[in-house]
């Protein structure tokens, strides 16, 4: 293993005490992690706060098989040590990454092909709130949803994490954004990054205001967090050869639904999760990435929208913000 500056033997990480309520997040003294072949370890200056989390911190969400125990699935920060068989990181490189867990904390091993470099002119701050819903849109849009220029897009959750990162990508690829938000303020900060129709579901049934806006054709492409009573409604607002996205089921997991419209509309209703996918998976994503979208974030053309900066020891406090539903954007952790 090849290291820089000297690293310390232990460091503070938050670890999830027992399963429960925003306190169970702890402080905790813990071994620095060893890079293996193929890793970096990275030294943390910030990490984000997103959804998996919070279900992980409840016991819904378990980490996979040699994942760390520790929450936060992404993080910016500097090399700080380097394991066998890498070749194109060095000390000191700013980078920013998506990791399996073990991002609350000021440092984490993370596969190198997960790993990229931080966008020109980002703070810590801003980058760290790029990976993990970058991955996740990219994958589910544009390569499960085939999301291509000219076509409509609805996306539920339109000012949380992933729906902000959503309407800006769709946005600048050419597509035409519908989105839902659950209160004026959120529909107008999503019309402000780059929506086209943001519809309030508190005020107006999303199904009726999709066929309106699309002079009754339904949306090409649906991306949903909710599932529950979503699912029918998803059906009737997609358009023939339609292609529904499912990437969590905040509603719930069960839905009752009628299935002649995927029959009679054409429709795909595809999902997946990213955690549990392989390295090379997520390498491939990354290399898509870096490719595709760097570029637009080197230029501000899209950019993560900034919601709340907690301490690290404060998570708990980050955790109750996502939890009370208000953020607009993505919460991150300073680590320092």
């Amino acid at each position: 293993m090849a290291s820089g500056q000297k690293i310390p033997a232990r460091m503070t990480a938050i670890a999830i005490s027992e399963p429960g309520g925003p306190r169970v997040l702890k402080p905790e003294t813990r071994d620095v992690p060893q890079p293996g072949p193929g890793e970096i370890l990275i030294k943390v200056h910030a990490a984000g706060v997103n959804r998996p989390d919070v279900q992980q911190r409840k016991g819904a969400y378990p980490p996979p098989p040699g994942a760390s125990d520790l929450p936060g699935l992404e993080v910016s920060g500097e090399v700080a040590a380097l394991g066998d068989q890498i070749s194109r990181w060095r000390i000191g490189d700013r980078v920013c990454a998506l990791t399996p867990g073990g991002g609350y904390a000021e440092y984490v091993r993370v596969h190198a092909g997960s790993v990229l470099p931080l966008p020109a002119g980002f703070t810590h701050t801003e980058a760290a709130a790029v990976p993990e819903n970058y991955f996740t849109v990219w994958h589910n849009v544009f390569e499960r949803g085939g999301l291509k220029k000219g076509e409509t897009l609805l996306v539920h959750g339109g000012s949380s994490g992933i729906g902000t990162t959503t309407i800006q990508l769709a946005s600048a690829f050419g597509a035409y954004v519908i989105t839902t938000a659950g209160s004026q303020e959120k529909c107008d900060a999503c019309l402000k990054i780059g929506a086209d129709r943001a519809i309030n579901y508190r005020e107006q049934d999303f199904v009726t205001a999709v066929k309106e806006v699309t002079e009754g054709r339904g949306a090409n492409v649906i991306l949903d967090m909710v599932g529950g009573d979503y699912v029918q409604r998803n059906y009737e607002a997609a358009a023939v050869e339609g292609r529904i996205v499912q990437i969590a089921v905040q509603a719930g997991a069960v839905a009752s639904a009628d299935f002649s419209k995927v029959m009679v509309k054409r429709l795909t209703h595809t999902g997946s999760t990213l955690r549990p996918r392989t390295v090379e998976f997520k390498a491939a994503i990354a290399a898509a990435l870096e490719a595709q979208v760097w570029p637009l974030l080197g230029t501000r053309k899209v950019a993560p929208v900034m919601d709340m900066i907690y301490p690290l020891t404060d998570a708990w406090r980050a955790h109750e913000r996502m939890e009370e539903g208000e953020h607009i954007g993505k919460i991150v952790l300073d680590v320092g």
